[in-house]
């Protein structure tokens, strides 16, 4: 072994092999077991597995359970607003990306965060005397590790290991997935997909999808995407180490099936931004065609652009800005088709956030709503009343 080497002598390719080995470690620990299970109650882990990662935080990232969780659930109770801990739309996105680690131990610091957010985390002895009160003991421990397996090399090793999780989970996801990438669903943030394979940061890339479903404990929904910490999580559960609680609602389609019923019903409420993006989606060509009739060779900058206002048409009332609401109100005066496809949409809207009405008078709205959509001009229209009224939860 030559001089001044650690336990394990490796060729130069083998070093940056393990640190994106234990950095990947790191993040599956931060999304199954401080996200997903911790945060969010979307599966539960059996000790053995809990207390692996809970172990493996505390030496790589020193991190506090209660303390993440309760920024975390905070971020999703004032999303986008003066209380969100780290929304780039507030402190701009250049302060989260590189300083969202900031961000979120000035978060943590506050009692009344901690005291409002940080329910139901572990409070075990050995939180109590060792993971909570002395974090910088594990990330110290680690860089002995390190040095004492790698020699020299593990100070490098040890360096990147502490920026990597700071930086991809509250400066990438915290920052750049709420400020670019794709949207499958219009939820009310900025919230983003900056990928659709979700393998570098464990699956949370595909954070919008998070966004829309915040309770699932797998975070892709299409077909394309890929979430790497289902994946991890299929395999505790294989093993039984892990208890999956929710995923993202399915639904089929059953075409002998004439009458909108209770199925129909829970099958729109529990999958609202789901039926938003497919309403986007059916009048897409219907609104691009209008537009193009309504606009005819006017200047570019007079225009709306048909993806635009497609996007309007997927988004609530609610969600949309004052600016949104009066361009589409105004094309709906000028065009009948587009009309009718904005006021169907405001009409769906209604059927979700009337939560005080009974599920017989929600149903009576939706039959309503389908027969009079089933004979409208509009043939997007009719062929998505259609696919609504054969569907139910799978």
């Amino acid at each position: 072994m030559p001089p001044m080497n650690g336990l394990i002598d490796l060729p130069w390719w083998g070093y940056p092999l393990v640190v994106l080995g234990v950095t990947h470690v790191s993040m599956i620990a931060v999304t199954i077991y401080l996200h997903r299970h911790q945060a969010h109650r979307a599966l539960d882990l059996h000790p053995i597995a809990s207390h692996f990662f809970r172990l493996w935080l505390w030496l790589a990232t020193g991190m506090v359970t209660r303390q993440w969780a309760a920024v975390h659930r905070k971020h999703h109770a004032h999303c986008e607003s003066p209380e969100d801990p780290h929304s780039p739309w507030i402190f701009g996105i250049d302060t989260v990306l590189w300083r969202g680690a900031e961000l979120y131990r000035k978060e943590a610091a506050v009692p009344a965060t901690i005291a409002r957010y940080g329910h139901g985390c572990p409070d075990d002895w050995i939180e109590r005397k060792l993971y909570s009160s002395h974090s910088k003991l594990g990330i110290g421990t680690m860089m002995v590790l390190d040095i004492l397996l790698f020699g020299p090399n593990g100070v490098w090793m040890w360096a990147i290991q502490m920026v990597w999780t700071p930086f991809f989970a509250a400066g990438v996801i915290n920052g750049l997935a709420h400020f670019r990438g794709y949207r499958n669903y219009e939820v009310p943030d900025q919230s983003t997909n900056l990928l659709p394979w979700g393998i570098l940061i464990a699956g949370e890339e595909l954070h919008n999808n998070h966004h829309a479903y915040a309770t699932s404990a797998k975070l892709s929904t299409r077909w394309f995407e890929f979430d790497i910490g289902w994946f991890y999580i299929c395999l505790l559960r294989f093993f039984g180490l892990a208890k999956v609680h929710r995923v993202p609602p399915k639904m089929r389609e059953i075409p002998e099936k004439a009458a909108v019923d209770a199925a129909t019903l829970q099958a729109l409420l529990s999958n609202r931004f789901e039926w938003a993006a497919r309403y986007g989606a059916a009048l897409r060509p219907t609104v691009t065609h209008e537009l193009r009739q309504l606009y005819g060779d006017r200047a570019p900058e007079n225009r709306v652009a048909p993806e635009q206002c497609v996007v309007w048409l997927m988004k609530d009332a609610v969600d949309m800005s004052p600016e949104q609401r009066a361009h589409l109100e105004a094309l709906a005066q000028q065009n009948g088709a587009i009309g009718t496809a904005y006021a169907m949409r405001r009409e769906l809207t209604a059927l979700w956030e009337r939560s005080a009405l009974s599920s017989e008078q929600l149903m009576a709205m939706l039959r309503d709503w389908c027969e009079r959509a089933g004979k409208s001009e509009l043939a997007p229209l009719r062929d998505f009343a259609l696919r609504l009224r054969r569907s139910e939860p799978a």
